[in-house]
């Protein structure tokens, strides 16, 4: 997903330097030692200091808040940013644990608590599509 919407940045501003990365969040998440999960781990591929630069961090679906808080709690183990911004592709607004709010969103959806929305990508999935399943 990311890489999508990166490669579409630079096609807008191909004259931008725009430094791009990768982030494992999977041993910040608070529910890692959880019995119920099993997280497999990720590659982080930053190659660059995040010191002193805006940072944005992108995500499918923004709906307790936990997963952002991870990826800030990790982004922070390579420098300290001037300023972070959160984009996400779907916002489920009435549903956050923490106060945390996206800066840009694709779509904001209410959504109850039992019903989940998952985001598939054509490079993944076959298909762009976002689908809620209660």
């Amino acid at each position: 997903m990311s890489d999508r919407i990166y490669a579409h940045l630079q096609k807008l501003v191909p004259s931008a330097n725009i430094p791009y990365g990768k982030l494992d969040i999977t041993f910040y998440r608070d529910d890692y030692n959880s019995a119920k999960t099993l997280h497999v781990p990720n590659e982080t591929d930053i190659e660059f200091s995040i010191d002193n630069k805006k940072v944005i961090l992108i995500d499918d679906v923004l709906y307790t808040g936990r997963t952002i808080r991870s990826a800030m709690d990790a982004m922070l183990d390579f420098g300290r940013p001037a300023k972070v911004e959160l984009c996400v592709l779907v916002d489920r607004r009435f549903s956050r644990e923490l106060p945390i709010q996206p800066d840009y969103t694709g779509r904001t959806i209410d959504a109850i608590i039992t019903e989940r929305v998952k985001v598939l990508w054509n490079e993944r999935d076959g298909k762009d599509e976002v689908v809620l399943i209660a």
